[in-house]
């Protein structure tokens, strides 16, 4: 089923929320989602018993016993090392999600979305409603069912404009929930389980800041979803799907500089760094499909155009190819993905070069030609010229032009192969058959071309190709995201205005004030609104000697919710009523919450102490003395050297310091933010 507006309740015109996609349906990218949720509790298993047998490795002395716990550790890695290679594949079924129309392009990269588990705010909201707010709890029931509709409607959007619409409304609603319900001076006991995308370890937390910035991910992930959904053959399908890939670029670059603590690593800033170049790189790749859809035609210019287009593609590729392999993303980012990239980087290349020896080969510069332009575009093609040649020589001389085109068919074979080999080494990339027959296709054409200008002195030549300078006219940009644009209704806005009704204020019980209108009228005036506030109250009225204060705020008239209400619209009411009783209720605004440390520790499974928590002892190190810390360790490091170590292989980079101090600042923050951490 997909996304849809379902009525709840019986006729409640305010009732309705989203739904997501079925997730029993019999789809490819529901079953692919559906395994990577068991292969996480698979990982969530593992890691528990090699968490067990570590804790048995230090505290036992008997040497046989610790062979036993060393057998079973390396048991157990073994075990994680298969899991995460099963993981890697489903990251690179990249066949699931493209467009189900026979296509001729290379398969584009998706993110997977990030799995969660189900979860209940009943109690813990509307424990805080009556505690905080003062109100019925059960007043707010079909609130709170209605925000966990819309949960976990959000683990299984639909792949469409309406499912992207769901998240945002969802992602805006907890900047709602955050203000109203989560005081910055304790937590409320509500655990947030999230997967990492790449690795499948859970991390958990009860800092909503997990939920804001999963949901963030799953937002940039479906826009890739979407890109890669898109119909390449046609003109509007890749303008939708250049459009897809900078939003999740502009998605992933805010949650990069929005949640600069997250502790998973799927979103730490370097991963999400190579994840933006990835997501420009392939809408770079679709603008030159978009360029060369109508077809290119054989004109000296125009090869000179796509020449220049097509080495921008590969020089981004070149890019993040090298990201992807640079410490520490090297180890979490999948082998087939930066493969992917270094196929792109050489095939895109090869393109470059192969439309450049065509202009060469095919082209001779006639009486009628315009030589200076022509020299112009070929002097922007390279940075350089083979020695003792300019430009115009080898435009006027055809012999020249014809060696210097079969330098760069030469040239684009080596990176056919090169691409041919790289894609042969990986299991998951040769069994993609569309990809082998685009490399093998174009690998043939150029040694096609090459061999229509062999001779039989071609030994003789030793000319080199110097590389295609990159070019473009329609170079890509993130796309920022415009979370306004989102209509959002908080679910509970019946508590009152946001500014002033929010879990940082404190609140005194509502008092009940009755008292009648004086003759020369209330005793005291109001002002701001809404809520409206008591102002230039005269002790001596009515008012004032049944206990209102002035600075008190009027919540209800009679019975009737006045939170909302404006000033005029309480006079209005208050002259209504101006020959009976006036029963109203007030409250007092106590002092606001002092803020506590707001970037939170986390511990999750099997791990040590987490990304966040090493920021909070670094910046606790600050303020003490500096202290010199141990390189970062792999987030899976699975590697026959950290085999043979007793130490826990799957785990978080943490500070190590010459002294025990760094370890009782650390014990101190648990002590401190005992809420803010959770171990799962």
């Amino acid at each position: 089923m997909t996304d849809t507006l379902v009525p709840r309740g019986c006729g409640a015109a305010r009732g309705y929320f989203r739904k997501g996609c079925n997730p029993l349906a019999e789809t490819g990218r529901s079953k692919l989602q559906n395994q990577r949720a068991a292969l996480n509790q698979q990982i969530l298993k593992a890691v528990r018993l090699r968490t067990g047998a570590e804790n048995l490795l230090r505290a036992t002395t008997n040497n046989k016993v610790r062979e036993q716990a060393l057998l079973e550790l390396s048991f157990v890695n073994s075990d994680l090392q298969i899991l995460k290679e099963e993981l890697e594949g489903l990251n690179i079924s990249v066949e699931v999600y493209q467009n189900t129309e026979e296509t001729f392009s290379i398969p584009l990269i998706p993110l997977g979305l990030k799995e969660t588990k189900e979860g209940d705010f009943t109690i813990p909201l509307k424990d805080f409603i009556l505690e905080h707010y003062s109100e019925d709890s059960s007043d707010y029931e079909d609130e709170i069912a209605d925000l966990m509709d819309l949960r976990q409607a959000c683990r299984t959007p639909s792949r469409d404009e309406s499912g992207i619409e769901m998240l945002m409304s969802y992602f805006i609603q907890l900047g709602f929930i955050e203000n109203r319900f989560f005081p910055p001076t304790r937590q409320m006991g509500i655990l947030f389980t999230w997967y990492d995308s790449f690795t499948g370890v859970p991390v958990c937390q009860q800092n909503l800041l997990l939920e804001k910035a999963s949901i963030l991910f799953n937002i940039g992930a479906l826009y890739t979803q979407i890109g890669t959904r898109c119909n390449r053959q046609t003109k509007a399908g890749l303008e939708n799907a250049v459009d897809a890939f900078q939003r999740a670029a502009g998605i992933l670059n805010y949650l990069k500089e929005t949640f600069t603590h997250t502790p998973s690593y799927d979103m730490s800033p370097a991963m999400l760094s190579v994840l933006v170049k990835m997501m420009l790189a392939q809408a770079q790749e679709c603008v030159f499909e978009q360029i060369s859809l109508p077809g290119i035609r054989n004109e000296f210019f125009t090869l000179v155009k796509m020449a220049q287009e097509v080495a921008k593609v590969g020089e981004v590729y070149t890019l993040v190819n090298t990201a992807m392999n640079q410490a520490p993303v090297k180890a979490n980012v999948p082998y087939s993905w930066s493969n992917m990239a270094k196929i792109k980087s050489d095939h895109y290349k090869a393109l470059a070069h192969y439309f450049v020896a065509t202009l060469l080969s095919d082209h001779q510069l006639h009486p009628s030609d315009d030589e200076d332009k022509q020299e112009k575009a070929w002097f922007q093609l390279h940075d350089c010229m083979p020695e003792g040649l300019t430009s115009l020589t080898i435009l006027r001389d055809n012999v020249q032009r014809k060696r210097l085109g079969k330098a760069h068919l030469r040239k684009a074979i080596v990176y056919h192969e090169e691409a041919l080999r790289v894609c042969g080494l990986c299991k998951k990339l040769r069994n993609i058959d569309i990809l082998q027959e685009i490399l093998t296709v174009a690998h043939k054409r150029s040694l096609i071309k090459y061999a229509q200008h062999e001779q039989e002195d071609d030994f003789l030549s030793l000319m080199e190709a110097s590389s295609v300078l990159p070019k473009t006219e329609h170079k890509v940009e993130m796309i920022v995201p415009q979370f306004s644009k989102v209509k959002v209704k908080d679910f509970f806005e019946r508590l009152g205005p946001l500014p002033v009704f929010s879990a940082k204020q404190r609140w005194t019980v509502p008092r009940t004030i009755n008292f009648h209108c004086q003759e020369r009228g209330l005793g005291f005036t109001l002002k701001g609104g809404p809520p409206v506030q008591v102002h230039c109250l005269d002790p001596e009225c009515s008012a004032a000697l049944k206990g209102l204060k002035e600075g008190d705020y009027i919540v209800s008239i009679n019975g009737l919710d006045s939170k909302w209400l404006e000033v005029n619209d309480v006079l209005e009411k208050f002259k209504s009523m101006r020959e009976n009783d006036i029963e109203i209720k007030v409250i007092s605004c106590q002092d606001t919450m002092a803020s506590v440390h707001n970037k939170s520790a986390t511990y999750s499974v099997g791990m040590q102490k987490t990304y966040s928590l090493i920021c909070l002892a670094m910046e606790e190190d600050k303020i003490h003395e500096t202290k010199k810390a141990t390189p970062k360790l792999s987030f899976l490091s699975w590697g026959t050297k950290n085999r043979q170590k007793a130490a826990s292989t799957l785990c978080l980079p943490y500070a190590v310091a010459g002294s025990s101090q760094t370890k009782k600042k650390l014990d101190s923050h648990l002590t401190v933010l005992d809420t803010e951490s959770s171990l799962y």
